[in-house]
């Protein structure tokens, strides 16, 4: 699959899942980084997880 074709086939996935880990940002706190982090890391492939990643700090800039 050619990377513009994974990432049309993805995007919507990866932005619902980055506003499910942005919305747990409040109820828990200071622990949240270390949380959004093992959950990026457990996001396979690594090209689906770049992609939560960029959607997730769009979100958090605008």
């Amino acid at each position: 699959m050619k990377r513009a074709d994974f990432h049309q086939h993805h995007a919507a996935q990866a932005s619902a899942e980055a506003q499910r880990l942005l919305d747990r940002q409040a109820s828990l706190g200071a622990g949240w980084l270390t949380w959004v982090a093992s959950e990026l890391y457990r996001l396979s492939p690594p090209e689906y997880a770049a992609m939560v990643r960029r959607e997730l700090q769009r979100l958090t800039t605008s």
